[in-house]
């Protein structure tokens, strides 16, 4: 038998050991190597948004956009969902309901979301609700308030976070009336988002022995208020109710103080205000009593996450459509975590009934009855200057129950 040195055998044990250091080495860097490959190569949860991102709606629109982005940002950032990260496609349906349908069969045959959330325009969500209950896919209505989305025209594929024209005018009337009186006129935008609005505020007006003394239609879109608020002041009313939103909500606000109608002792509101509308107008233009959907000076642990990382993203404060985007986007990720899946049905399981935090002081949840939030709703006076966080004191906080009303929309069938 051949025999070696101490000296070789040194040198052989190094050599070896050295060896197989090197194969535990590489055996590491690829194990870890194939871990951040499989990470990397995990299909992306989709997230189809659809909203007028050009029109009327457009600056509201983009709220909601950032207020989504913050959500996925934070999910993203402790791993994704169900070990995918999430991405939002954005379409531009410009409050057009063809338009709305082509974006969200877009998303659906040829990008393959894993849902769809988003629509202002009344049309366009119950065009996206019809397409989404069609194709088996869910979504997240989060600008519209139409009843109809969670009444006569609701389908197991769509949830509803915005609150409803009922709820809003339901809140908001008795405050208008406190502070106005019962003699009202109304201008209306021409579209169903007007047409709700201005049937909501009927029928809320009428436990306050309110007289409507006019309605003047105006088309979606329009840029000057003068002559028909001219024409409104000629009926004498106590409040000019304006059931209109966006740009033409802005539009109608300047006009109002142009004409210097408050000098007159007519007082202006409606169902529906915000940031989205205070901001553009300045605080020398904004006036009246508004429903709020959110508010920056509601602090709730919840709301002061959502804040901050809102300022910490965009340097903006939020407003009520960046709330409605986060708060939306967060119940739809949320769900796929409790689901453990991003399958339709599964989503509806454990989204129908389901109470969560939504970023209020009162409860929020999914009635499973018609997938309609229930949740508070705000009641706003604005403000000509600053006041803390915002254009708005806030007046009153309607919990959601109330808000509902006792003549509730029983019509869904689901």
């Amino acid at each position: 038998m051949r025999t070696i040195s101490r000296r070789r055998f040194l040198q052989l044990s190094a050599l070896t050991g050295s060896t197989l250091l090197m194969g535990d080495l590489a055996n590491r860097i690829i194990g870890s190597t194939r871990n951040q490959q499989l990470a990397h190569a995990a299909e992306p949860i989709k997230i189809g948004i659809i909203d007028p991102l050009t029109g009327p709606y457009k600056t509201s629109s983009i709220h909601d956009v950032h207020g989504a982005n913050v959500a996925v940002d934070l999910f993203n950032k402790r791993g994704g969902v169900i070990g995918r990260p999430v991405v939002i496609l954005e379409g531009d349906d410009a409050s057009n309901p063809e338009q709305a349908v082509q974006v969200a069969t877009k998303f659906i045959k040829e990008d393959r979301v894993d849902a769809l959330m988003g629509t202002f325009n009344g049309e366009c969500a119950l065009a996206v609700s019809a397409l989404a209950q069609k194709e088996n896919k869910l979504f997240m209505v989060t600008g519209a308030s139409i009843p109809e989305l969670s009444g006569s025209s609701c389908n197991l594929q769509t949830f509803v976070f915005m609150p409803n024209a009922p709820m809003m005018a339901n809140a908001v009337a008795p405050y208008l009336v406190k502070a106005y009186g019962t003699r009202w006129s109304m201008i209306t935008a021409d579209n169903m988002d007007g047409k709700a609005m201005a049937q909501a505020m009927s029928t809320a007006s009428q436990a306050h022995n309110v007289e409507l003394v006019g309605e003047i239609m105006m088309p979606f879109g329009s840029t000057d208020f003068s002559s028909v608020l001219e024409e409104a002041k000629k009926k004498e009313p106590t409040a000019i109710i304006l059931n209109i939103y966006g740009w033409d909500l802005v539009h109608a606000l300047r006009g109002y103080t142009k004409l210097g109608l408050a000098k007159d002792k007519i007082g202006v509101g409606g169902m529906l205000g915000g940031e989205q509308i205070g901001r553009p107008l300045g605080y020398a233009n904004n006036a009246g009593i508004w429903g709020l959907i959110w508010d920056p000076k509601i602090q709730t642990e919840g709301s002061k996450r959502f804040i901050q990382a809102v300022i910490d993203k965009y340097n903006h404060t939020p407003t009520s459509r960046c709330y409605l985007g986060y708060a939306a986007m967060t119940q739809i990720l949320e769900a796929m975590e409790r689901a453990g899946s991003t399958d339709t049905p599964a989503l509806i399981k454990t989204l129908a009934g389901h109470e969560f935090d939504g970023l209020k002081t009162g409860k929020s949840v999914f009635q499973a009855s018609n997938h309609q939030h229930v949740q508070d709703v705000l009641v706003g006076e604005a403000y000509g200057k600053e006041l803390g966080l915002g254009h708005y004191k806030i007046l009153a906080t309607a919990a959601g129950e109330s808000a509902l009303g006792t003549h509730a929309d029983t019509s869904c069938k689901l």
